[in-house]
């Protein structure tokens, strides 16, 4: 397993391809060093939580970092929850690197299936397994590209009037492919070594050439970034315990040539839709684990925000703080759930919950559904409880230089004062770490990202919906109500008589 430093150190030998604000940037421009220091994290602590973030390899039997790992058990769900949890508690937010480990586990299940269907014609996942066992013995980053950016939304893939409005193969040659198109939100792109591609939608026969997935490196050739970089204001005075940051990319596939051996999907529409759902239903089970720590936090800031308020005794302060809580730890409670009920299957529309790959484990994708759109639909309300703990104060806070001239910083640390249990030193500290959480331009981005990140909820209903069995619901009722579908027969039957005699 490799360092920070080693991790580090392989992205400066990367070529540049990155580009930021007009310009060009390398991987280690400072600007990307608050990112790579909050990825980075997850090297230098995994010793520390090695009962969390260490797993022998059902591969190879070495020890490799979970974050690599295809889940064999139960338990190694629960740990990937629990992993996630602890790390996005560390830094104080988003921890980076599950999109990797979310599509491998996705790619691991559907390559299998697509050759087992094509009859052993294809080698998708012997292509991912040599891939994967690279990905765990080089401890390496990979981001996931998927969101597509869907031109006019109204119409699918193969109806766009323009066809790189989704990824797609242009053509396909006896070495590999050719693929054109962009791939956009995709997080800490600009700071992974490999980026997995894979389908963002369900497919038609029609879209077969949208139904394409493979890994290439960050930097490989045709491979464009455009990458927003999401940093806080940088402090001279009064330094946060920890500076994290964050960034998206634009990915844009310009005829890039994709090798056979690193291809594992093309064309089979069928897989493609699965392969999207999939890797939303892994990564779904992994906010399971980032958005109660998220949930830690805000809870953490309202209940100090009273506190620093002096308000924190009063019974409307307590019934906030109950109503964070519950939130928070009722998704916890769906993703354990979600990690106990998991199981090598899946739910195919039409054929109900079915047998699905290789063997390894697959959360319930009702309980990860459930959690993730109940986090998911209460941000702002979460962020609406803090700024009204808060107060006005946050907006229009004194820059910290105000705090060390001389002139004036006695007159702040005398008129901040709300508590007098608070030293005003420890005040000002925490007003401004409220700005930074919410009055600065990231916490707008943490915002939409905490709310449409793997998938919005409006994705979560549609899934939970048209998956659980409502029908069985309905029959407990009508059992206990005395309703009899006999009934209702009958009364079909003898308006279709009055009708056929009116005709």
């Amino acid at each position: 397993m490799r360092t920070k430093e080693e991790y580090m150190e392989d992205l400066g030998k990367m070529k540049n391809n990155i580009y930021f604000n007009g310009e060009k940037i390398n991987r280690l421009d400072e600007q990307q060093i608050n990112t790579i220091n909050t990825m980075g994290t997850t090297f230098e602590v995994i010793d520390k939580y090695a009962d969390l973030m260490k797993v022998k390899s059902h591969l190879t039997g070495e020890i490799i970092s979970r974050f690599t790992h295809i889940h064999q058990s139960t338990d190694d769900l629960h740990k990937k929850q629990d992993m996630t949890r602890k790390l996005c508690q560390i830094v104080g937010g988003c921890i980076q690197r599950c999109m990797g480990c979310d599509a491998s586990n996705a790619l691991y299940n559907v390559t299998y299936e697509a050759d087992k269907s094509n009859n052993g014609e294809t080698n998708y996942h012997g292509n991912f397994i040599k891939w994967l066992e690279r990905f765990q013995k080089e401890d390496l980053v990979a981001a996931c590209a998927q969101t597509d950016v869907k031109g006019n939304r109204i119409k699918r893939p193969a109806d766009q009037e323009d066809p790189d409005m989704y990824v797609h193969v242009v053509d396909k040659r006896s070495d590999g492919i050719i693929v054109r198109g962009c791939k956009l939100h995709i997080s800490e792109a600009s700071v992974s070594d490999e980026i997995l591609v894979v389908p963002t939608r369900g497919l038609r026969p029609e879209d077969s050439d949208y139904s394409v997935a493979f890994a290439l490196p960050a930097d490989y050739e045709g491979v464009k970034h455009v990458v927003t970089i999401h940093n806080l204001r940088e402090r001279k005075h009064f330094k946060r315990g920890f500076m994290p940051g964050g960034t998206d990319s634009y990915i844009i596939f310009d005829d890039v040539f994709v090798p056979w051996e690193r291809v594992f999907l093309c064309g089979e529409h069928q897989h493609g839709g699965v392969l999207a759902l999939l890797f939303a239903l892994f990564h779904r089970h992994s906010y399971s684990g980032c958005k109660p720590a998220i949930g830690d936090l805000v809870v953490g800031t309202a209940a100090l925000a009273a506190e620093y308020n002096n308000i924190h005794r009063a019974s409307h302060v307590r019934s906030k703080l109950a109503e964070l809580i519950m939130v928070s730890e009722l998704g916890y409670a769906a993703g354990y759930t979600a990690s106990d009920l998991g199981k090598p299957e899946v739910y195919m529309p039409g054929l109900g919950v079915i047998p699905y790959g290789p063997g390894s484990y697959i959360p319930n994708s009702i309980y990860c559904n459930v959690g993730r759109c109940l986090s998911g639909e209460n941000v702002f309300r979460e962020a609406e409880i803090i700024v009204d703990l808060c107060g006005g104060i946050p907006a229009t806070f004194p820059h910290e230089g105000d705090f060390v001239n001389p002139e004036i910083k006695d007159y702040l640390n005398k008129y901040i004062m709300r508590n007098p249990n608070i030293s005003p030193e420890n005040a000002a500290q925490f007003w401004r770490y409220i700005g930074d959480v919410c009055v600065s331009a990231t916490s707008g981005v943490s915002l939409f990202g905490n709310y449409h990140g793997g998938g919005s909820p409006v994705m979560e209903s549609i899934a939970i919906t048209s998956q659980y069995d409502i029908e069985s619901k309905k029959e407990i009722v009508k059992r206990i109500a005395g309703i009899s579908d006999e009934l209702n027969e009958e009364m079909k039957k003898e308006k279709k008589v009055i009708l056929e005699t009116n005709i």
